[in-house]
């Protein structure tokens, strides 16, 4: 039985909300908030911004995925181009296969960030509170940094990827 059209109709709004939103949060923290706030807050005031920013934007990265992964399971299955789970018999589903590729890669960058990164600058920050060196949370912070620029990098790729399937 084909999908409605309406569902069609919703579940491409969403999907291209979600990407919106992810991509577009992760383009202005990267570019524009973090190297602002970086340059304007004490290392210890900005640490404590990180993290408070890095929990605000994770919330949104997860639920964009989540998002985006129902939705395009429902665009995936009405495309007459999808022939099947690892079937690549045309440009269309290796375009799609290499876009998840890349969306795989975005996970576990977010998955390094959420459950690596964020509580390791987390516990710098109270070492700090304690008398410790803020060095280790400028190292931290730095590799947050990284990691949002390289996830807002590698959503770009997606977007390629998601052209070149339009086209093939």
């Amino acid at each position: 039985m084909p999908t409605p059209q309406w569902v069609l109709l919703i579940a491409f709004w969403l999907h291209m909300l979600a990407t919106v939103v992810w991509l577009g949060s992760l383009a202005a923290v990267s570019l524009w908030v973090l190297p602002s706030m970086q340059r304007s807050l004490p290392a210890n005031q900005y640490a404590d911004w990180l993290l408070q920013a890095n929990q605000r934007l994770s919330a949104i990265g997860w639920f964009s995925l989540a998002l985006l992964t129902v939705t395009g399971l429902i665009q995936m299955g009405a495309n007459v181009n999808y022939t099947g789970l690892l079937s690549f018999a045309n440009d269309w589903a290796l375009a799609i296969l290499l876009k998840h590729i890349v969306i795989f890669g975005m996970v576990g960058v977010s998955a390094y960030i959420t459950w690596n990164v964020a509580p390791a600058l987390q516990r710098a920050a109270l070492r700090r509170s304690a008398g410790a060196s803020e060095h280790e949370e400028q190292i931290l912070g730095a590799r947050l940094q990284r990691l949002i620029l390289i996830n807002l990098v590698l959503g770009f790729v997606v977007l390629a990827f998601t052209a070149l399937a339009r086209i093939a």
